[in-house]
């Protein structure tokens, strides 16, 4: 295990869940961050906690490479390098696709394939110049197993999988890359579920009952930014103890 002491983390999707708590970690532990989301008021008061000498943002949605281009760089202008990537944002609104919710469709697809795509390519050059890199995608245990309502969102999650271990091969170990699969878990995610059918029936399944702290998640988050560059955790899976799927 290494010291993430001085490193530079840029985190999007960092104004809740899983993001902004990594974030209160990297900085108990020493680490720099660049925090990206498109909630100003969250990340300012995040960064006012920090302090301007170890972190900063800028608005940013994912679904623009353009924006995803300008964090990077910024964060690259105020630290002078980015040592990890954390592709954090993401959506969840479930249907059935007999419901026909085409733009609910279209919005998973843009933030939760594009955004990833977008993240790794505005630092992914930048690493390989370096010889040195991280980059953590967060899919989901939906990125494993397909549940009635879960087609067009585990679809994008399967595809975070298959970017993340593209990624791994064609780095050939100058990168190290780790994909984490997070099941029921206290953050905002369930709350972009618009279908009310499907809400109730996620919490007929006693899934709100069993989520644990987003903690657990970041945790995972910080051991895998905590390998020795030599070594890549490339896959975790955690969810609560009494979740079935």
């Amino acid at each position: 295990m290494v010291d993430i002491k001085d490193k530079v983390i840029l985190i999007t999707g960092a104004s809740s869940g899983f993001g902004r708590v990594t974030a209160k970690m990297c900085i108990e532990l020493g680490a720099k961050v660049i925090l990206g989301a498109r909630r100003e008021k969250n990340l300012k008061d995040l960064c006012d906690e920090f302090g301007s000498d170890v972190s900063t943002y800028l608005v940013t949605d994912v679904t623009s490479k353009e924006q995803m281009h300008a964090l990077a760089q910024h964060g690259i202008k105020k630290f002078g390098h980015i040592d990890s990537l954390v592709n954090n944002a993401g959506v969840m609104p479930l249907s059935l696709l007999e419901k026909g919710r085409t733009d609910e469709w279209d919005q998973m697809i843009d933030v939760n394939i594009k955004g990833v795509l977008y993240g790794i390519d505005s630092v992914y050059s930048h690493m390989l110049e370096r010889e040195s890199g991280q980059i953590i995608n967060i899919s989901s245990v939906a990125g494993k197993r397909v549940m009635p309502g879960s087609a067009v969102y585990s679809g994008t999650k399967y595809a975070v999988r298959a970017i993340s271990e593209g990624l791994r091969v064609e780095s050939a170990g100058k990168i190290q890359v780790t994909c984490i699969y997070p099941g029921a878990f206290m953050t905002e995610l369930a709350f972009t579920i618009k279908d009310e059918s499907m809400m109730e029936a996620l919490m007929s399944r006693g899934l709100g009952a069993i989520a644990q702290p987003a903690e657990r998640v970041a945790e995972s988050i910080i051991y895998a930014l905590q390998q020795d560059p030599g070594v890549s955790v490339n896959e975790i899976v955690i969810r609560p103890t009494a979740q079935d799927a």
